[in-house]
């Protein structure tokens, strides 16, 4: 091959790729990106969150008898000796006082004394996740205690539960951050008695989920990618139907590549955003899951 020949090839090469090289592979590389993007699809958030497997932990509740006395239990007294156990046990983080807990286990209590049942399960059927649910806690892993009788002070409460192996478990299981708890007097099956109800929980809002601005964001550059791929299709048949040898020609092709560089940046783009967004969401699971 001549030296003029291969300097011909080689200026013959530079114009194809500064011109219509992308243009004549346009389609090869539209559908390499395509199918790469579709590889990083984000994962729905929304369908993690209801699939996940809300753990309630129930142990068979106490029913420990006692003669009437005139002591008065304090709620807070028995988160007080709750995360005294807690400590003494493993040096357990303290379990902090939730306000919608208080009020699930205050209605527990309640509902025991007006329906006479001792159990878990009301006789309507409202179990401890559906109560806890009913005060807003929206929660990952929940728990219920229950005691019946009378006592001497709060410390003895506790520790009868401690003395119980399922009840010592909620009162020391690491995955529980938050309690709420009512001790209330009234009548069961004719014996003036306390009715006590520890409820734990650790809230969903304890598992950071991924950003919403982020799932945002890619919505919009896979919307703004939908809409390059429209222009570029345009142009495409554009460029089809206008003579090569045309002024017009090269200027298509020119607008056409940029069109193409402009999409495959937004691709390359939305795939990183992708991939820090699925990243979220399986921490966000492991933090569900325990």
């Amino acid at each position: 091959m001549s030296k003029f020949l291969k300097v011909l090839i080689r200026i013959i090469i530079l114009i194809l790729v500064t011109a219509g090289f992308v243009y004549f592979f346009r389609d090869v590389i539209l559908k390499s990106y395509n199918d790469n993007l579709q590889k990083f699809e984000k994962t729905d958030l929304g369908n993690i969150i209801n699939e996940i497997k809300r753990e309630v932990l129930a142990p068979v509740p106490l029913n420990v008898g006692g003669q009437s006395n005139q002591v008065v239990l304090v709620r807070s007294k028995v988160i007080a000796e709750t995360n005294i156990q807690r400590y003494n046990n493993g040096m357990l983080l303290p379990l902090i006082e939730n306000t919608m807990l208080n009020q699930a286990a205050l209605a527990k209590a309640n509902d025991m004394f007006l329906k006479q049942y001792f159990e878990h399960i009301s006789p309507i059927g409202v179990g401890p996740g559906d109560l806890v649910k009913t005060y807003s806690y929206d929660y990952v892993v929940t728990g219920e205690n229950l005691i019946l009788g009378n006592f001497k002070n709060e410390k003895e409460v506790v520790q009868l539960w401690m003395n119980s192996l399922g009840h010592r478990a909620n009162i020391l299981n690491e995955r529980f951050t938050e309690i709420g708890v009512a001790v209330i007097k009234g009548t069961y099956n004719g014996q003036t008695t306390w009715i006590g109800v520890q409820e734990f929980g650790l809230p969903l809002s304890s598992c950071d989920q991924p950003s919403l601005n982020l799932r945002d964001q890619i919505d919009i550059n896979q919307s703004q990618l939908s809409q390059l791929s429209l222009q570029i299709n345009e142009l495409k048949n554009e460029i089809d139907n206008t003579n090569k040898r045309s002024p017009e020609y090269n200027q298509l092709v020119q607008n056409y590549n940029q069109l193409v560089n402009n999409y495959n940046a937004l691709v390359q783009d939305t795939k990183n955003l992708i991939l820090q967004y699925n990243n979220e969401v399986n921490l966000f699971n492991q933090c569900v899951s325990g």
